[in-house]
């Protein structure tokens, strides 16, 4: 019987370009190739489960995931190559991934066996790609996915007689229900033990042999192979797909749905992920009471409490938005529904001078800038490439949503359908900002016509439940250790330059507290102890204002005045240029709300409270607004930057990007601010 395990694995010992071969107890490697929309990313984790990662190939920004698995008691590490068509070297993908199968690349052994990725539904267009792979000459295993899919709509694949066509095993399976995964193992268990060498069918010889058009014969080979393996029924359709596309895909009612979708998104976000949000905050908060009840007071203990514990305890509380905006996204992608998404929005991208192919890198720009600038490699075109690269930071990306969701909680406390609306409305200013700066792009600067998207409907089928958690959690992964690095490092330094250099109490917390002894020694205890928290409050305001902190928040507000920001908020707005999230545990810091004090919420009271020099209040509506303009279109990501330096190799790009992300959030933001004021009343939010 065949296993399957997924314990944790020692990486194996570096093997060179791979051409040795390895002892039994070491690692076995196994490419992963399949075409986009086969399945590839839900059997990656069927079989590696937990025991995965993302990592760019050796000496290129383009990404693999590399996972671990036993099979029969043979450790086994699992390359997922990248999605394509073909092993041709018309793109950076296709030619990195046969280097990769032939073992050309550095510090990454050559795979002992191919698992090779097919889609029953449409095995036609998949066998373009399956027979340049066993043309490489590697032991091959075939795994037919969605056969329930072909199946449900009447197609009948001959795996045997398939099977002789490639000149290896082939294993019908479900990636989504798990069926025939262990028989799949046991095939492929066979093939790595087996020492027959591969012997490649006369057919395919042909084909690669051929001196003439290698591609047209492939093709005819494919065709050929399809009539003698597939049967399908007459004049094959499905009335519901059809009019799911007709209302999905149309110019109008495609834009409307889509809208819609991302609505119902963020609303469920917003009362689903408000439980796990009181759960963490409850836990720092706990975790700080602990430590001010057991610690002395001072500095090292305002530290831990403060500084560590508050400012990423005060970022973490939004983990569980960001978990399920990845879970969600990945059931939407399952389902089919964001290639429809991809045909709708092109319409609008090539009018604005985007290209088609520039789609997938946009989109993954709503999980970080810095994959999406790396994925632009894909493009081909440098002019089409350079525009991707310059707007793809102007959309959403994850670090945004802990501001957008502390500001949406001081405009619509405790009202998830309005928030939802808030929400809906950055990511379409992002969007709608994106379009915009690439039609003047592609009127100014990087004149030049888009190429077409050129993408493959999936079919509709049921979401991977399993597939949505696992990228949810490895989304979460990453947000953590972001959490654990820089963050850490810019609450601390926040945290000392808050603290010092420290001052004397002003006169008139001095007298406040003098007051508060009177009443005291007079036995009028709650009075004052009203005046100890206001002399206390007092104090720590002066300090801050005095503090290293406070003098650079000062000497810029003048500039930022006008957009309704004072200084407290331009500190925020400085720190926020390591990671747009930490501004929440800035905020946090600066109004004095430590772990043990009620976490988020208390940061929200403390901040509708708050109270400029001149007694106004600090976060009116306006500002509220404006900062929340400010912060879907500014840069605020100097990581952002040096990839785009990379990626372009001048700095002419970066700088041009960082100035022109700047003007406009700036002038947005101020006119937010102006309009906001003459509609909402002065007073602050909530």
């Amino acid at each position: 019987m065949t296993t399957v395990s997924l314990d944790v694995l020692e990486d194996p010992p570096d093997s060179g370009n791979g051409q040795s071969k390895r002892p039994v107890s070491q690692d076995l490697t196994v490419a992963l190739v399949g075409n986009p929309n086969c399945g590839k990313t839900t059997l990656f984790n069927i079989l590696t489960g937990l025991r995965a990662h993302t990592a760019n190939i050796s000496g290129t920004t383009i990404e693999q995931r590399l996972g671990k698995a036993t099979i029969d008691g043979q450790a086994i590490q699992l390359i997922d190559l990248p999605g394509m068509y073909s092993l041709s070297d018309t793109s950076p993908e296709q030619k990195i991934a046969r280097q990769a199968l032939m073992g050309e690349i550095k510090n990454q052994p050559k795979p002992q066996a191919v698992l090779l990725l097919l889609d029953a539904t449409n095995i036609q267009r998949n066998l373009l790609l399956a027979g340049q792979a066993v043309e490489l000459g590697l032991p091959t295993v075939v795994a037919l996915n969605m056969c329930d899919l072909a199946q449900r709509s009447g197609i009948q694949i001959d795996t045997e007689a398939l099977g002789t066509e490639l000149g290896c095993p082939v294993v019908a399976i479900s990636a989504r229900t798990g069926e025939g995964i262990p028989q799949l193992c046991n095939a492929l268990s066979q093939r790595l033990s087996s020492d027959e060498s591969h012997v490649m069918p006369q057919a395919l010889s042909a084909c690669a042999s051929c001196g003439g058009c290698p591609f047209r014969a492939r093709f005819d080979w494919a065709e050929e192979v399809d009539k003698r393996c597939a049967r399908r029924p007459m004049g094959q359709h499905d009335p519901m797909t059809e009019a799911a596309d007709r209302v999905l895909t149309h110019p109008l009612l495609g834009v409307a749905s889509f809208l819609g979708i991302m609505f119902v998104l963020f609303a469920l976000i917003f009362s689903v992920a408000d439980y796990p949000s009181n759960a963490i905050e409850w836990a720092f908060s706990s975790l700080g009471s602990f430590l001010v009840n057991t610690l002395p007071p001072g500095d090292l203990t305002s530290l831990f409490v403060d500084g560590i514990i508050g400012g990423v305890g005060g970022v973490l509380v939004f983990l569980p938005q960001i978990c399920l905006l990845f879970f969600f996204l990945s059931l939407l992608e399952d389902t089919g529904y964001l290639a429809r998404a991809a045909v709708v929005t092109d319409r609008l991208m090539r009018r604005v001078g985007l290209p088609g192919a520039s789609f997938v890198p946009l989109l993954s720009a709503h999980a970080c800038a810095i994959p999406a600038i790396m994925a632009s490699r894909i493009i081909e075109n440098r002019r089409d490439r350079l525009v991707t690269i310059l707007v793809a930071p102007l959309l959403t990306c994850s670090a945004r949503l802990p501001v957008y969701t502390m500001l949406t909680a001081l405009l619509v406390p405790s009202q998830p359908i309005k928030a939802a609306l808030i929400f809906v409305g950055a990511y379409t200013l992002g969007i709608a900002s994106a379009l915009l700066v690439a039609l003047v792009l592609n009127r100014s600067i990087l004149k030049g016509k888009a190429n077409p998207l050129l993408i493959e409907l999936p079919s509709y089928k049921p979401p991977n439940l399993r597939n949505a958690l696992l990228t949810m959690i490895d989304r979460g992964r990453v947000f953590l250790v972001k959490a654990g690095t820089v963050i850490l490092m810019v609450s601390i330094g926040l945290w000392a330059a808050s603290t010092y250099p420290k001052s004397a109490p002003p006169p008139q917390a001095v007298a406040v507290q003098q007051q508060a002894v009177q009443l005291e020694s007079a036995g009028q205890t709650d009075d004052a102890a009203q005046l100890r928290l206001q002399a206390q409050n007092l104090t720590t305001a002066h300090s801050l204002s005095n503090s290293l902190a406070g003098r650079l928040g000062h000497a810029i507000e003048p500039a930022i005045k006008p957009l309704g920001y004072d200084w407290r908020i331009g500190i925020g707005i400085v720190s926020s240029f390591a990671a747009r999230e930490v501004i929440v545990s800035t905020l946090s810091i600066i109004h004095g709300i430590g772990a043990g004090d009620g976490g988020d919420e208390m940061l929200y009271q403390s901040m509708r409270h708050s109270v400029s020099d001149n007694g106004t209040p600090i976060y009116t509506p306006a500002t509220c607004l404006s900062l929340l303009v400010f912060f879907v279109l500014a840069m605020q990501c100097l990581p952002t930057s040096i990839v785009a330096r990379r990626e372009t190799g001048t700095w002419k790009w970066p700088a041009l990007q960082f100035t022109y992300m700047t003007v406009l959030a700036y002038s947005a933001a101020w006119i937010t601010f102006q309009a906001a004021t003459q509609v909402f009343a002065t007073g602050a939010v909530g």
